[in-house]
């Protein structure tokens, strides 16, 4: 071991993020990016839920419905889309708003996370979980649609089906939600590193890479 080399900085960062939310995608995708860009650094990602539609049943609804209560209208729900869809093309995003026949409680698929963290595959799932819904247009609220997801993911199916079938973890789904709002986050993604820095949006992977750099001199000292 190279005793002159610098500690290397681990650091551990919360993503505040919901999966019915385009722009989480897109800070998701960039986040994994810049981590990408710092192999001298090591992390821990932890994936906390965020409903943006607390109120939204578990069914879900039909999109145009949503659209309307949400925008207004889907003339204003169109240009906002097409703006999302031109920067995800930037990053490798594809979105298919068209696709999208049903807007989703997303409260069983933050559940299916949860499952996944227990075997290490919570990243793989959050983002097939985006790609099913903004690329394919699947309704993430379906337990069959989470059970293909899961096993293409590489979880058991039956597992994964008694566990969707339980209450177990919606009480913390919601938990965790409350928490991001006492700790005053009301928008996401959201990333917090070291408990201490939060960075809101979807930013570019440069601003993010500057949260880092001084959450790493916290805990390297240096």
């Amino acid at each position: 071991m190279n005793v002159l080399a610098p500690p290397r900085a681990r650091l551990p960062i919360e993503v505040v993020h919901d999966l019915v939310c385009p722009w989480c995608f897109l800070g998701v995708r960039r986040l994994f990016r810049t981590l990408r860009r710092r192999p001298d650094l090591t992390f821990e990602l932890s994936w906390r839920p965020f409903l943006l539609n607390p109120d939204m049943p578990r069914a879900g609804m039909a999109r145009t419905d949503y659209v309307i209560r949400k925008f207004g209208g889907e003339d204003r729900a169109r240009r906002l889309y097409a703006s999302i869809a031109e920067i995800g093309r930037t990053e490798g995003v594809l979105f298919r708003f068209d696709r999208i026949r049903r807007t989703s409680s997303s409260v069983d698929a933050h559940r299916l996370v949860r499952l996944a963290a227990g075997y290490g595959r919570a990243a793989e799932m959050v983002e097939a979980l985006f790609s099913a819904h903004f690329t394919d247009g699947h309704d993430i609220g379906e337990l069959s649609v989470l059970l293909a997801v899961a096993g293409a993911c590489g979880l058991d199916t039956g597992v994964a089906r008694r566990f969707l079938l339980s209450d177990d973890d919606v009480d913390a789904v919601h938990a965790d939600n409350l928490r991001a709002h006492r700790l005053g986050i009301n928008g996401v993604p959201c990333f917090v590193v070291s408990g201490r820095h939060a960075i809101a949006g979807a930013q570019e992977p440069e601003v993010i890479e500057r949260l880092l750099d001084v959450a790493a001199v916290e805990a390297t000292g240096s």
